[in-house]
């Protein structure tokens, strides 16, 4: 079979790109989405190119690398990404590709370096990305300077850290700025991942997020988590009773005295930071609601600190307690599949087995993952048939997801930049 040529890949691609700005502009902003925004691989691969690669991501943790040469490896669709400690303290961020034929520097997910090198033919690259050995044949002329990894975009701030793909980066300093601040009594240098899973989802990523921004489904489906989570939030949610205000200004008053943040904080509708109570007499989201870990994150003075909830689009979503915190990273792998990584922080000083059980830790969001992949793979089954058509949201207990669905397509709408043209039609199953 000839190859295509390259003006009939752009003709095609321009078209999958208009199309989808023409859907979205058409789109009832309070139900979900046309079918291929779900399961057609071309409008996925403009959601990699126009989301994945143009949006800050959450990547890691900080304390995942804690002393120089510490380095760990995710994918981004088709990129590989390093993110690693370098001299000075210093993150950085490189395509995990050797300047030389393009193989792959780090095979492994996480791990210690010296210096990086390619395994094919052993280029050599300081941790700052600097080209030092390129072996003695690649002639007199050969400019080792020219040739340093290409490097990405990466910010860290209250032990997270965020990379991007883009060659001009949006700014996030703000949020940045007010995650330190929200985090500063965690201590975020001295936490550690004292455990850590990862499932793949049969579903698209977009399903994964829009299941995570509702509780609509939770009395249904998630009894473990319903042993300490309240369903809502935010004492402005249309559901919220006088109880539950009652225990959030008594909560709040707490929390004020102990000097800790907890006001709701938006940025748009991509960043949200809020502090609500767990259900009253319970301090953690484990089986029986009591401590996970003995030993209490950074300066929190007790382990009463209810959930500190962070959100960050396109890709995270984080509960921090007294006693440990859970954070969540979402990559997609393909049309209908999605890696859902979950870690476990605790104390760097805990002792596993003396101040915490992993699996006791882990007990409640085990549980409710699986439920979450399996409503969400069900799900994507119903939206591949021929029957499925966007349905409406409900505004009462689903308005985040409204407030998501809506990010995303006002974000791809923007950076799509194209004049709307005919629906996309739905690639065959």
């Amino acid at each position: 079979m000839s190859p295509l040529p390259r003006d009939s890949l752009d003709d095609a691609l321009s078209a999958t790109r208009k199309a989808v700005a023409d859907m979205l502009e058409q789109r009832n902003p309070t139900y979900s989405l046309p079918q291929p925004f779900y399961n057609d691989p071309r409008l996925f691969q403009v959601d990699m190119e126009e989301i994945f690669e143009k949006q800050w991501l959450f990547a890691g943790m900080s304390c995942e690398i804690p002393a120089k040469g510490n380095y760990f490896k995710l994918e981004v669709g088709s990129n590989s990404i390093i993110v690693l400690r370098g001299a000075e303290n210093k993150i950085h961020a490189f395509h995990n590709v050797c300047r030389h034929r393009g193989s792959r520097l780090c095979l492994k997910d996480k791990g210690k370096v010296a210096k990086l090198v390619c395994p094919y033919h052993q280029w050599t690259y300081e941790l700052d990305g600097r080209l030092l050995f390129a072996g003695s044949d690649m002639g007199d002329d050969f400019d080792m300077s020219a040739f340093g990894l290409k490097p990405v975009a990466v910010k860290s701030a209250g032990g997270f850290v965020f990379i991007n793909l883009s060659e001009n980066p949006e700014p996030i300093d703000d949020f940045l700025v007010s995650l330190e601040h929200y985090l500063s009594p965690y201590e975020m240098d001295n936490v550690k991942v004292a455990v850590e899973s990862n499932i793949v989802e049969r579903c698209n990523w977009k399903l994964v997020i829009e299941n995570n921004r509702e509780c609509y489904h939770c009395s249904g489906a998630h009894p473990e988590l319903l042993n300490s989570l309240i369903e809502f939030d935010d004492t402005d949610d249309p559901r919220s009773t006088g109880e539950y205000r009652d225990l959030v200004a008594r909560k709040q008053a707490d929390w004020t005295a102990c000097e800790v943040p907890w006001q709701l904080a938006r940025f748009g509708k991509r960043n949200r930071l809020t502090r609500t109570p767990l259900l009253d007499g319970i301090v953690s989201m484990t089986m029986d609601g009591k401590p996970g870990c003995n030993k209490l994150m950074g300066n929190i003075p007790n382990p009463d600190m209810g959930s500190l909830r962070i959100l960050h689009l396109p890709n995270s979503w984080n509960h921090f307690m007294g006693d440990h915190a859970v954070v969540f990273r979402v990559l997609p792998l393909g049309p209908q599949e999605t890696l859902v990584t979950t870690k476990w922080l605790v104390h760097k000083d805990a002792v596993e087995g003396v101040d915490y059980d992993p699996a006791r830790l882990r007990q409640v969001w085990d549980a409710t993952n699986d439920q979450d992949r399996r409503l969400a793979e069900e799900n994507q089954l119903g939206i591949n048939s021929l029957a499925y058509q966007p349905g409406p949201y409900s505004q009462t207990y689903e308005f985040g997801v409204i407030d998501f669905v809506n990010w995303y397509s006002e974000t791809m709408r923007e950076n799509l930049g194209v004049e709307a043209s005919a629906p996309l039609q739905v690639a065959s199953q």
